[in-house]
Protein backbone atom coordinates (compact mmCIF):
# COMPACT_ATOMS: atom_id res chain seq x y z
CA UNK A 1 0.00 0.00 0.00
CA UNK A 2 2.61 2.44 0.81
CA UNK A 3 4.36 1.99 -2.82
CA UNK A 4 0.71 2.43 -4.22
CA UNK A 5 0.68 5.67 -2.72
CA UNK A 6 4.14 7.10 -3.33
CA UNK A 7 3.73 6.13 -7.04
CA UNK A 8 0.07 7.57 -6.77
CA UNK A 9 1.34 11.03 -5.77
CA UNK A 10 4.49 11.30 -8.39
CA UNK A 11 1.45 10.69 -10.65
CA UNK A 12 -1.00 13.01 -9.35
CA UNK A 13 1.62 15.57 -9.29
CA UNK A 14 1.17 15.95 -13.19
CA UNK A 15 -2.55 17.92 -11.85
CA UNK A 16 -0.36 20.79 -11.19
CA UNK A 17 0.30 21.27 -14.44
CA UNK A 18 -3.49 22.67 -14.86
CA UNK A 19 -2.05 26.16 -12.79
CA UNK A 20 -1.67 28.40 -16.18
CA UNK A 21 -5.36 27.95 -17.26
CA UNK A 22 -6.32 30.00 -14.05
CA UNK A 23 -3.87 32.71 -15.27
CA UNK A 24 -6.57 35.04 -16.17
CA UNK A 25 -4.74 38.33 -16.53
CA UNK A 26 -2.84 36.81 -19.25
CA UNK A 27 -4.12 35.88 -22.88
CA UNK A 28 -4.13 33.09 -25.26
CA UNK A 29 -1.58 34.64 -27.49
CA UNK A 30 0.52 35.09 -24.21
CA UNK A 31 0.22 31.75 -22.25
CA UNK A 32 -0.07 29.52 -24.99
CA UNK A 33 3.10 30.24 -26.85
CA UNK A 34 5.22 30.49 -23.62
CA UNK A 35 3.67 26.99 -22.09
CA UNK A 36 4.20 24.88 -25.88
CA UNK A 37 7.96 26.36 -25.76
CA UNK A 38 8.20 25.15 -22.52
CA UNK A 39 6.64 21.87 -22.72
CA UNK A 40 8.47 20.91 -26.04
CA UNK A 41 12.11 21.91 -23.81
CA UNK A 42 11.29 19.36 -21.58
CA UNK A 43 9.95 16.60 -23.63
CA UNK A 44 13.00 16.95 -25.52
CA UNK A 45 15.30 16.71 -22.76
CA UNK A 46 13.11 13.63 -21.12
CA UNK A 47 13.73 12.08 -24.58
CA UNK A 48 17.43 12.56 -25.06
CA UNK A 49 18.90 13.05 -21.73
CA UNK A 50 16.78 10.47 -19.80
CA UNK A 51 14.18 7.87 -21.86
CA UNK A 52 16.89 7.33 -24.99
CA UNK A 53 19.92 6.77 -22.09
CA UNK A 54 17.86 4.65 -20.07
CA UNK A 55 16.57 2.84 -23.39
CA UNK A 56 19.96 1.79 -24.56
CA UNK A 57 21.47 1.00 -20.74
CA UNK A 58 18.63 -1.75 -20.34
CA UNK A 59 18.73 -3.44 -24.05
CA UNK A 60 22.01 -3.43 -23.58
CA UNK A 61 22.42 -5.44 -21.00
CA UNK A 62 21.61 -8.97 -23.34
CA UNK A 63 22.66 -7.31 -26.14
CA UNK A 64 26.20 -6.19 -27.78
CA UNK A 65 27.01 -2.22 -28.74
CA UNK A 66 26.09 -2.31 -31.97
CA UNK A 67 22.68 -4.43 -32.17
CA UNK A 68 21.58 -2.69 -29.12
CA UNK A 69 21.99 0.89 -30.72
CA UNK A 70 20.26 -0.47 -33.85
CA UNK A 71 17.10 -1.70 -31.87
CA UNK A 72 16.96 1.88 -30.07
CA UNK A 73 16.42 3.49 -33.43
CA UNK A 74 14.60 0.99 -34.63
CA UNK A 75 12.07 1.72 -31.85
CA UNK A 76 12.79 5.38 -31.61
CA UNK A 77 11.57 5.27 -35.18
CA UNK A 78 8.32 3.30 -33.89
CA UNK A 79 7.39 5.46 -31.41
CA UNK A 80 8.04 8.57 -34.32
CA UNK A 81 5.49 6.43 -37.09
CA UNK A 82 2.93 5.40 -34.08
CA UNK A 83 2.61 9.40 -33.22
CA UNK A 84 2.18 10.29 -36.91
CA UNK A 85 -0.45 7.55 -37.49
CA UNK A 86 -2.35 8.58 -34.23
CA UNK A 87 -1.93 11.98 -35.33
CA UNK A 88 -3.72 11.67 -38.76
CA UNK A 89 -6.34 9.74 -37.39
CA UNK A 90 -7.24 12.16 -34.86
CA UNK A 91 -7.08 14.84 -37.24
CA UNK A 92 -9.81 13.48 -39.12
CA UNK A 93 -11.82 13.88 -36.63
CA UNK A 94 -10.28 17.01 -35.15
CA UNK A 95 -9.19 19.00 -38.71
CA UNK A 96 -10.18 21.97 -37.73
CA UNK A 97 -9.49 21.92 -34.16
CA UNK A 98 -5.03 21.44 -34.03
CA UNK A 99 -5.08 22.19 -30.46
CA UNK A 100 -7.37 19.76 -29.42
CA UNK A 101 -5.29 17.24 -31.25
CA UNK A 102 -2.43 18.37 -30.07
CA UNK A 103 -3.44 18.10 -26.32
CA UNK A 104 -4.85 14.19 -27.44
CA UNK A 105 -1.46 13.38 -28.61
CA UNK A 106 0.53 14.86 -25.60
CA UNK A 107 -2.22 12.02 -23.50
CA UNK A 108 -0.92 9.67 -25.38
CA UNK A 109 2.36 10.00 -25.31
CA UNK A 110 2.83 11.11 -21.80
CA UNK A 111 0.67 7.81 -20.60
CA UNK A 112 3.31 5.51 -22.77
CA UNK A 113 5.78 7.36 -20.83
CA UNK A 114 4.01 7.41 -17.15
CA UNK A 115 3.26 3.68 -17.46
CA UNK A 116 7.04 2.65 -17.07
CA UNK A 117 7.86 4.97 -14.69
CA UNK A 118 4.82 3.80 -12.63
CA UNK A 119 6.27 0.61 -12.92
CA UNK A 120 9.90 1.42 -12.25
CA UNK A 121 8.77 3.73 -9.10
CA UNK A 122 6.37 0.50 -7.83
CA UNK A 123 8.93 -1.89 -7.90
CA UNK A 124 11.82 0.29 -6.40
CA UNK A 125 9.81 1.33 -3.57
CA UNK A 126 8.61 -2.20 -2.47
CA UNK A 127 12.70 -3.22 -2.94
CA UNK A 128 13.87 -0.15 -1.23
CA UNK A 129 11.45 2.54 0.44
CA UNK A 130 14.11 5.68 0.72
CA UNK A 131 14.80 4.41 -3.31
CA UNK A 132 11.49 4.68 -3.96
CA UNK A 133 10.71 7.79 -2.49
CA UNK A 134 13.58 9.79 -3.83
CA UNK A 135 12.45 8.30 -7.26
CA UNK A 136 9.21 9.65 -6.95
CA UNK A 137 10.35 13.19 -5.75
CA UNK A 138 12.26 13.52 -9.02
CA UNK A 139 9.65 11.78 -11.04
CA UNK A 140 6.57 14.41 -9.16
CA UNK A 141 8.58 17.50 -9.86
CA UNK A 142 9.36 16.70 -14.01
CA UNK A 143 5.16 15.76 -13.72
CA UNK A 144 4.41 19.35 -13.09
CA UNK A 145 5.57 20.67 -16.84
CA UNK A 146 4.59 17.48 -18.51
CA UNK A 147 0.61 18.71 -17.29
CA UNK A 148 1.19 22.08 -18.52
CA UNK A 149 1.71 20.25 -22.19
CA UNK A 150 -1.70 18.51 -21.96
CA UNK A 151 -3.36 20.97 -19.90
CA UNK A 152 -2.73 24.50 -22.04
CA UNK A 153 -3.77 23.03 -25.53
CA UNK A 154 -6.67 20.96 -24.18
CA UNK A 155 -8.38 24.33 -22.44
CA UNK A 156 -7.44 26.37 -25.21
CA UNK A 157 -8.83 24.03 -27.46
CA UNK A 158 -12.41 23.76 -26.07
CA UNK A 159 -12.29 26.67 -23.36
CA UNK A 160 -13.14 23.95 -20.62
CA UNK A 161 -11.66 23.95 -17.42
CA UNK A 162 -13.02 20.73 -16.79
CA UNK A 163 -11.61 18.64 -20.06
CA UNK A 164 -8.32 19.94 -19.47
CA UNK A 165 -8.02 18.78 -15.92
CA UNK A 166 -9.66 15.48 -16.90
CA UNK A 167 -7.17 15.02 -19.88
CA UNK A 168 -4.49 16.18 -17.44
CA UNK A 169 -5.45 13.55 -15.11
CA UNK A 170 -5.66 10.65 -16.94
CA UNK A 171 -1.92 11.09 -18.16
CA UNK A 172 -0.92 11.45 -14.43
CA UNK A 173 -3.34 8.43 -13.59
CA UNK A 174 -1.25 6.11 -15.98
CA UNK A 175 1.32 5.92 -13.77
CA UNK A 176 -0.63 4.49 -11.29
CA UNK A 177 -2.08 2.13 -13.40
CA UNK A 178 1.29 1.42 -14.28
CA UNK A 179 1.64 0.65 -11.06
CA UNK A 180 -0.98 -1.74 -10.69
CA UNK A 181 0.08 -3.75 -13.88
CA UNK A 182 3.31 -4.26 -12.00
CA UNK A 183 1.86 -5.93 -8.89
CA UNK A 184 -1.02 -8.10 -10.69
CA UNK A 185 1.26 -9.20 -13.78
CA UNK A 186 4.92 -7.76 -14.41
CA UNK A 187 6.92 -8.53 -11.23
CA UNK A 188 7.80 -11.90 -12.32
CA UNK A 189 8.10 -11.43 -16.20
CA UNK A 190 9.15 -8.09 -16.65
CA UNK A 191 12.82 -8.09 -18.53
CA UNK A 192 15.11 -5.17 -19.01
CA UNK A 193 14.40 -5.39 -22.62
CA UNK A 194 10.66 -5.21 -22.75
CA UNK A 195 10.74 -2.01 -20.41
CA UNK A 196 13.63 -0.54 -22.38
CA UNK A 197 11.96 -1.17 -25.92
CA UNK A 198 9.13 0.95 -23.76
CA UNK A 199 11.41 3.70 -22.96
CA UNK A 200 12.73 3.93 -26.65
CA UNK A 201 9.20 4.31 -28.15
CA UNK A 202 7.93 6.81 -25.67
CA UNK A 203 10.84 8.70 -26.67
CA UNK A 204 9.81 8.48 -30.22
CA UNK A 205 6.82 9.64 -29.71
CA UNK A 206 8.12 12.93 -27.94
CA UNK A 207 10.32 13.78 -30.03
CA UNK A 208 7.46 13.55 -32.73
CA UNK A 209 5.59 15.96 -30.64
CA UNK A 210 8.46 18.20 -29.86
CA UNK A 211 9.33 19.07 -33.25
CA UNK A 212 5.94 18.18 -35.40
CA UNK A 213 3.18 19.56 -33.37
CA UNK A 214 3.95 21.84 -30.08
CA UNK A 215 6.89 24.11 -31.39
CA UNK A 216 4.93 24.53 -34.73
CA UNK A 217 1.75 25.09 -33.00
CA UNK A 218 3.88 28.14 -31.09
CA UNK A 219 5.16 29.10 -34.38
CA UNK A 220 1.49 30.24 -34.92
CA UNK A 221 1.88 32.84 -32.72
CA UNK A 222 4.01 36.05 -32.87
CA UNK A 223 7.34 34.78 -31.68
CA UNK A 224 9.68 37.07 -29.38
CA UNK A 225 12.61 36.37 -27.71
CA UNK A 226 10.90 35.48 -24.32
CA UNK A 227 9.00 32.91 -26.20
CA UNK A 228 12.13 31.14 -27.28
CA UNK A 229 13.58 31.82 -23.69
CA UNK A 230 10.79 29.72 -22.17
CA UNK A 231 12.02 26.83 -24.31
CA UNK A 232 15.03 26.92 -22.99
CA UNK A 233 13.67 27.29 -19.15
CA UNK A 234 12.10 23.87 -20.09
CA UNK A 235 15.32 22.33 -20.85
CA UNK A 236 16.91 23.81 -17.81
CA UNK A 237 14.47 22.65 -15.68
CA UNK A 238 14.13 18.98 -16.45
CA UNK A 239 18.20 18.93 -16.80
CA UNK A 240 18.20 19.99 -12.95
CA UNK A 241 15.27 17.36 -12.47
CA UNK A 242 17.58 14.80 -14.12
CA UNK A 243 20.35 15.58 -12.01
CA UNK A 244 19.11 15.56 -8.76
CA UNK A 245 16.87 12.25 -9.72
Amino acid sequence: MISFFITSMAGLSTMLGIVPIYWKRYQEEVVLPVCLMFASGVMLTISFCSLIPEAFSLIRENNFLFPSVLLVLIFIVIGILFSSKISKKIEEKFSSNYLYRLGLISVIALCFHNLPEGIMTFLSSNHDLSLGISLSLGIALHNIPEGISVAIPIYYATHSKKKAIFYTFISGFSELLGAVIAYLFLSPILTSFILGVILAIAAGIMIYISFYELIPTAFHYPITGFYLLSFFLGIGVMSLCHFFL
